[in-house]
């Protein structure tokens, strides 16, 4: 189809065609929820979904690992290291979030077995964590009035992120439909279509597109 006459060809003999539908085929598919952040990851996102510079970013992170002043709970600090490149997640962390899980969302929205992510830079520091939150029990709402605006939105980005990879996964239902037009030549046409059957992690944390 490399020029317009050529395409104005097809589009005439489509018109006089017979369409048939071929095939329809129906399937149901799991999408598994985003990895908790990573440096690089983090600094993607918050670019993307905040508008932060990398360097931005990292400077919120800084004062959210270092800690803030929670008013009578004192200087605490809200976030794992920032400078990252594993996926790891430490077994009481997990815990604390199913917990969280299972009492705000429900046992729809709790895996029976948390997934682990895989770290798959090479080379990466295995004995690290991801960035995460140091407790999911200090959810955003709680603590906002101690935050500064960016703070917050960093903070939120980096809890739901988290709170979402521990949750159990999405599922679709897919169609799929072959319609045949016949001519002079044989035309096959694929129409794709999907609707949510179950929110999983969706219920909280969507990526932000490019």
């Amino acid at each position: 189809l490399s020029t317009k006459e050529v395409v104005d060809g097809h589009l005439s003999l489509l018109e006089k065609s017979s369409f048939v539908i071929k095939t329809i085929k129906k399937s149901v598919r799991k999408r598994r929820p985003y990895p908790p952040f990573t440096t690089s990851t983090l600094q993607q996102e918050a670019s993307k979904r905040l508008g932060f510079t990398s360097k931005r970013t990292m400077v919120l992170a800084q004062q959210l690992y270092e800690g803030i002043a929670l008013g009578t709970d004192g200087t605490v600090g809200l976030i794992t290291y920032m400078r990252t490149d594993s996926a790891n997640i430490a077994e009481a962390a997990q815990k604390e979030a199913q917990t969280y899980i299972h009492k705000r969302f429900g046992d729809k929205f709790t895996p029976k077995n948390p997934p682990i992510y895989h770290t798959k830079t090479k080379g990466a520091q295995e004995a690290h964590e991801a960035v995460r939150p140091t407790s999911v029990n200090r959810t955003p709402d709680k603590i906002k009035e101690f935050l500064g605006r960016d703070q917050l939105r960093l903070y939120q980005l980096i809890w739901n992120r988290f709170l979402a990879s521990q949750m159990e996964d999405a599922i679709y239902e897919t169609m799929t439909i072959d319609v045949e037009g016949k001519n002079q030549n044989d035309y096959l046409f694929r129409s794709s279509g999907s609707k949510n059957l179950f929110l999983g992690f969706l219920i909280l944390y969507e990526d932000t597109k490019d």
